[in-house]
């Protein structure tokens, strides 16, 4: 990285204000299922096992795009694979309000999860260029902060908008703001020059061995797939069933959890923004963070698991907080590789977390529907499935744990 390629502190603004609208939109239309699973329950008559797929779907259609996505940010840079990534976005907003049938629901969750599937990794890709070190810790934590933020506007404002416009209505709308944050990308952000000859055409997944076969990558792969991946589909999907079908809470109740949820997870990235950095100066680095963090969600997991419908709204705030410790590993290991493969990397490492979130949200609901076709009821097999995941993410814990690399993961200096 060189001094010249880095942003001014007023220009990072406002290229950070550019990038986290479109991904606080991705959040929110991510996240829109938990809301909208009563009504699609009601009026697609769908199983846990279907709810789980539609919400799955989306990530099934960001995994897909992961590898490919990599090479194109490292080739054309944020600007140009983002814009056009967003146009499908827009698309699949658009098939989801028009849709009659279960499988059209899905095809247009699908679309909607690659068009935006370039949402973070793009900026992230940019950042390591634009910014220094400790500036990306920060730009990661409120980008994720801004996700929180996507996350609450679909709880509440969503539940509150239905009775008057209806569910098809609202995607038109999302629609339109993705069309209105392309916009603002377009103006925002900068040029990109590629000074790398492993992306030139004809070498679309090339470098992608280098990074699966780095240590640091493979140590983080479990974690990535289960806890990180967990986090994600439990604040975005099986909170809020959880509350309305195990806790008795009512719908109105369940949107409002949902709702706390993402306001104290918005705050929880704000402050990781600020703190990254200053334990990054005291010797805390993303290994030793995730090592002593990671176990209270492991923790809060088996409580859930083990209370059923005494576990409400703190447990899953609780959960949702405690997992956060895992996020770090996601700039950290941007920092692991040089500039030239950062695109790559963080494309791979998203690629693990998805495939995780669509097999743990279609693997939870699946595994609902057996439960109780076995004759449990229906506390006891989300109780069930809770377990089952908590036992996953404890041994991705500890594989994390025994694979021990050297990992200089917040690097002072260009690697």
């Amino acid at each position: 990285m060189t001094s010249s390629t880095l942003l001014s502190r007023k220009s990072a603004v406002i290229v950070f204000i550019a990038f986290a609208s479109a991904y606080f939109l991705s959040a929110l239309v991510r996240a829109i299922t938990a809301i909208l699973s009563p009504t699609l329950t009601t009026e697609f008559q769908l199983q846990s096992s279907d709810l789980g797929l539609l919400a799955g779907g989306y990530f099934f259609g960001f995994a897909l795009t992961q590898l490919p996505l990599g090479n194109w940010l490292d080739r054309h840079g944020p600007k140009k694979v983002l814009l056009g990534f967003l146009s499908l976005s827009v698309l699949g907003c658009i098939l989801f309000s028009i849709a009659t049938d279960f499988s059209a629901l899905l095809l247009a969750r699908v679309i909607t999860g690659i068009g935006t599937s370039a949402c973070l990794m793009a900026p992230l890709t940019g950042y390591r260029r634009w910014f220094d070190a400790g500036t990306q810790l920060r730009a990661n934590s409120w980008m994720l902060m801004s996700a929180s933020l996507g996350m609450l506007a679909s709880t509440l404002p969503v539940q509150w908008l239905m009775p008057i416009w209806g569910w098809r209505p609202i995607f038109i709308g999302i629609a339109l703001l993705v069309v209105l944050s392309m916009l603002l990308v377009t103006w925002q952000a900068p040029a990109w020059t590629n000074t790398n000859t492993a992306t030139k055409p004809g070498g679309l997944f090339s470098g992608y061995g280098e990074v699966w076969r780095h240590p640091c990558f493979r140590r983080l792969i479990p974690m990535g797939f289960f806890c990180y991946a967990g986090l994600v589909a439990m604040q975005t999907l099986w909170a809020g069933p959880w509350m309305v079908r195990v806790s008795g809470y009512s719908a109105e109740e369940g949107a409002w959890g949902l709702f706390v949820i993402n306001v104290v997870m918005m705050f929880t990235f704000w402050v990781w923004g600020f703190i990254n950095p200053w334990l990054a100066t005291r010797g805390w680095d993303a290994n030793r963070i995730m090592t002593w963090g990671v176990p209270l969600s492991l923790i809060v997991s088996v409580w859930i698991a083990l209370n059923g419908q005494n576990a409400g709204l703190i447990s899953w705030v609780m959960f949702c907080v405690t997992s956060s410790f895992v996020s770090i590993s996601q700039p950290a290991l941007g920092m692991a590789f040089p500039a030239t493969l950062v695109g790559r990397a963080l494309s791979a490492y998203n690629l693990v977390i998805f495939g995780g979130i669509f097999v743990i949200q279609w693997g939870f609901g699946l595994l609902v529907d057996v439960l109780k076709q076995a004759g449990w009821n229906t506390e006891q097999a989300y109780q069930g499935a809770m377990g089952v995941f908590a036992f996953c993410c404890i041994s991705a814990h500890l594989y994390f744990l025994y694979y021990k690399v050297d990992n200089p993961s917040i690097p002072t200096a260009e690697t």
